[in-house]
């Protein structure tokens, strides 16, 4: 694509990086075929490729971004599925990062749109202030019908009450700060990502991994400061907070790395994840961070990355057929596809590829309370296609996915469980149950060795 970047607007580090993306687009329309956007919408706007002609217009011209821009920009799920069609390798997700923070910089929003992101970016990336507000949406969930007739924010407010859990679950003894020896020698140290929101929602994930890691002789540190990875800011634009945050783990993690050393940085999340894998770029300008967030950035993994490299010691026999739900963030961020499956199918499951797989399920961080309507017909089409494959239960890798598709099954009246891949890991291997297989009525088999079964 020809750009007409003047040589002063190339000065900026930002726009520099995004002239070289915008360059390498070559029109092909390729991505059209598997955005969910433009797949629900049919409109060439709501597509990668009409997205960065409206992207190209805005930062060439220097000028602030109009509502027709922001409608359309704020419309795309940053799922990445282009990035994984494009043959020219354009890397969408630094675009239409740059646009996001470009439009916080210079669109004033509507009152009842400030106000939702306010509230979100007040409240979310902090663990305590997150369960009190999940408090008051279980306690708020009988006035849905109610809240969702107020006039502009009512939908907004609705799909909040939505996504909110029944019950409020117990507090995870997993908490910054603490250290989980290793079972026997000492193996490997690594530091795991507590996380904000997904600590909250589904404490057991942090506590399988931790039950998991330190039983094949993993030292698992939490350490004192780490905190949201930022990605919940980052992507609503908020470009300051966002590496705030990151530089506070950074921090954190630097002093372990340091310190006793560290093999790894392990997320549970993936869409943590992807973020976490670019904090070299995002802090590249950084004198005082540059170096210290790319050596983060190549010590961080997924948690099913570093069990695909230690061998697995299996104690159950089982025959479930899994449905494995492949999070964007983990297939098109990460470029994790076979790893997660090939893990799950070593230890005995029937893991299987749901349809329309590279599809997003409408979650996206907090999409689904910015876009309800688009992300509930997506949570929709993804329940229909897990169906189709009438599992036993789903796995996947990312607590938004593992809360939205676990609204679409109870929307449905599904008894299907959604777990977290690291808890079918854990359970396996010599870990309880999961909590939504026990629910489910799905029968444990009592542990024993496989030579002893054979």
């Amino acid at each position: 694509m020809q750009t007409s970047f003047s040589p002063a607007q190339l000065q900026n580090p930002d726009m520099q990086a995004s002239e070289k993306i915008l360059r390498t687009c070559v029109h092909c329309g390729f991505c059209t075929a598997t955005c969910p956007t433009y797949l629900l919408l049919g409109d060439e706007l709501d597509s990668p490729r009409g997205r960065i002609y409206l992207i190209k217009d805005m930062f060439e011209k220097e000028k602030p971004a109009t509502p027709e821009v922001v409608q359309h920009v704020d419309r795309c799920l940053s799922c990445l599925s282009c990035m994984t069609t494009c043959p020219s390798g354009v890397h969408y997700m630094h675009l239409v990062d740059h646009a996001h923070a470009y439009i916080n910089d210079t669109y004033q929003r509507p009152w009842h749109d400030r106000l939702i992101r306010s509230v979100l970016k007040a409240v979310l990336p902090y663990p305590g202030r997150f369960r009190l507000a999940l408090i008051a949406a279980i306690i708020g969930k009988p006035f849905k019908p109610l809240v969702e007739r107020l006039p502009a924010i009512g939908a907004r407010l609705g799909a909040m009450l939505s996504l909110a859990p029944a019950g409020l679950p117990t507090r995870s003894q997993a908490e910054p700060g603490k250290t989980f020896q290793a079972e026997g020698a000492r193996r490997k140290r690594v530091a795991l990502l507590t996380g904000c929101a997904q600590p909250v929602l589904d404490p057991g994930i942090n506590d399988a991994t931790i039950r998991l890691l330190t039983r094949l002789g993993v030292e698992v540190v939490l350490p004192k400061g780490e905190g949201c990875c930022g990605a919940l800011v980052h992507h609503m634009g908020e470009e300051k907070a966002g590496h705030a945050f990151a530089k506070a783990n950074i921090d954190a993690w630097t002093s372990e790395i340091e310190g006793e050393g560290l093999d790894a940085i392990l997320i549970t999340a993936s869409g943590c994840g992807t973020t976490i894998k670019d904090y070299g770029f995002m802090l590249r300008e950084d004198a005082g961070y540059a170096e210290m967030a790319a050596r983060v950035s190549s010590l961080a993994k997924d948690i099913t990355e570093f069990l695909s490299t230690i061998e697995l010691p299996r104690q159950r026999e089982q025959r479930l057929t899994v449905a494995y739900h492949s999070a964007c963030s983990m297939q098109h961020g990460q470029k994790l596809t076979d790893m997660p499956k090939n893990l799950l199918k070593s230890l005995g499951f029937n893991v299987k590829d749901v349809p329309e797989g590279h599809i997003c399920c409408g979650s996206a961080g907090v999409y689904n309370i910015l876009q309800p309507e688009i992300a509930g017909q997506l949570r929709e089409r993804k329940v229909k296609n897990i169906e189709r494959i009438k599992p036993d239960l789903i796995a996947t890798g990312n607590i938004g996915c593992i809360t939205q598709i676990g609204k679409g099954l109870a929307d449905k009246g599904s008894a299907t469980p959604i777990v977290h891949t690291v808890e079918l890991v854990d359970w396996v291997t010599g870990g309880p149950m999961p909590q939504q297989l026990v629910a489910a009525g799905i029968t444990d088999v009592p542990t024993q060795s496989l030579q002893a079964a054979e």
